[in-house]
Formats: structure tokens, C-alpha cells, sequence
């Protein structure tokens, strides 16, 4: 299965003001592997950034300036993302800036579901986590997941981020691999190979009593009565 792992960095909260993406992070994830292949553009949005977008991410009009537009990269980042999955945290944040952009420049399929499946990660993480804080720091600390190099907002660090969150809330078994040769034969894998021994162990061996083995004799008696006994040949052999 694979999937992107998709952010964006905005001049605004909301492209109905006219707001527009200044930034483009992806990772991709192959089988629940991070494969390295990523896509990432700064963008120009073409207007002034609000005070408080820049001081998320820490990016100026200045900064932008000399960058392409939405519509000049537009197609590789369809290419990237195209026949997967994509992984947003807040989706309908990201899609609605995608779809704005994408209806700016009359694009024929304006609708991110035409080219990707969508999975939001903050609706999944709220059906975990029911009145928890569920924002991507939150879940970097509840997953342990390392995000001390992240001083300011940037879409691919935090699509980075996002991903291993993603994998921890999942399961957690990113490097995981089970070749087949592992296979059980029932439909299952074994999970470690080939058990260890542990020497550190000591079993207690409790002898069976004088009245148990008795009891356990006159019983065999009974059922040889009736005919042979396997379990006294096996012990008399």
C-alpha cells in the first residue's frame, strides 16, 4: 500500500479571505515503510502573509519572492501524490487550500479525491483519544516521537513528523518486515523466527504423591479391564 504523507504551510487559515499555500511538504510510505522519497516546494502565494501564519512557520513575502507558483509545480506534485493515499493531520484544512488553488488556475479536476484518497489522522487520533489534546505535538509526545529539531512550523518536517506519529498510532511496526519463509502454515506469521532458549529460567518439577500414583494405577487397572491399555504398554515397553 503506499501512501503520502502530506502538509502545507498557508498566508492564512482560510483561502474563502483569499489566503494561499506558501508551502508544500510530502513523504511517502511504501507497506508501512518510509521509503525516502519525498516531494517539497516553497511556493510564491502572490499576496501579503498574515503576522500570525509567519510567526508559525517563520516564512516572509521576502522569503518567496523568487519561488514558483501553485500552477508551475502542480503537476509533479499530482504525479507524486496520484493512485495513493494521502495522510493529513486536519485534512479539511489542507484540502481546502489544495482544492482553492487548484480551482484558481481552472484546473479540470479541481477535487484532491479524484487524484488521492484522503485519511485524516486528527479525526483517527480523536476515535483513539476522546478529550485528549490531539494536535501533532500532543501526539509527537504521547508516541515519543522526537521533535526537538523543529523550531518553528514547516510542511515537510512536520509531514516527517506526521508520518511516524502515524505509524505509532497504527501499530508501530514501520521496520517490520515478515518474509514469507516464516510462514506458520495456518494463515499466520511467526513474529520472531526461531525461538530462544532462556538459561535463566528454573522450573519447579513437583513429584506426584504415593496416594496420587495410586490412584493414578487403580485407574489403569479399570481401563485395561475393559481391553489393552496404551498408556501401561508405552510405560511397561
Amino acid at each position: 500500500m503506499r501512501q503520502i504523507v502530506l502538509d502545507t504551510e498557508t498566508t492564512g487559515l482560510s483561502p474563502s479571505q483569499g489566503h494561499r499555500i506558501i508551502e508544500i511538504g510530502c513523504v511517502e510510505i511504501v507497506n508501512r515503510r518510509l521509503t525516502g522519497r519525498e516531494f517539497h516546494r516553497l511556493l510564491n502565494p502572490e499576496r501579503d502573509i498574515d503576522e500570525g501564519a509567519e510567526r508559525v512557520h517563520g516564512l516572509s513575502r521576502e522569503d518567496l519572492a523568487g519561488q514558483p507558483l501553485f500552477a508551475e509545480v502542480v503537476e509533479e506534485l499530482l504525479d507524486f501524490i496520484r493512485g495513493g493515499e494521502l495522510v493529513m493531520h486536519n485534512a479539511e484544512f489542507d484540502v481546502g487550500f489544495l482544492e482553492h488553488e487548484l480551482t484558481l488556475m481552472q484546473h479540470p479536476q479541481p477535487q484532491v479525491s479524484t487524484h488521492a484518497m484522503v485519511l485524516d489522522t486528527l479525526a483517527l487520533a480523536r476515535q483513539m483519544h476522546p478529550g485528549q489534546r490531539n494536535s501533532l505535538d500532543a501526539l509527537c509526545k504521547r508516541y515519543s516521537v522526537d521533535a526537538s529539531k523543529r523550531d518553528v512550523h514547516g510542511a515537510l518536517i512536520d509531514a516527517e513528523l506526521l508520518a511516524r506519529v502515524y505509524l505509532a498510532m497504527t501499530g508501530g511496526q514501520a521496520a517490520l518486515s515478515l518474509s514469507a519463509d516464516r510462514s506458520t502454515g495456518n494463515g499466520r506469521e511467526e513474529r520472531g523466527g526461531e525461538r530462544r532458549r532462556r538459561d535463566d529460567v528454573r522450573f519447579v518439577v513437583i513429584p506426584a504423591s504415593d496416594e496420587e500414583r495410586a490412584a493414578h494405577e487403580a485407574m489403569l487397572d479399570r481401563m485395561q479391564a475393559a481391553g489393552a491399555c496404551l498408556w501401561r504398554q508405552e510405560s511397561t515397553e
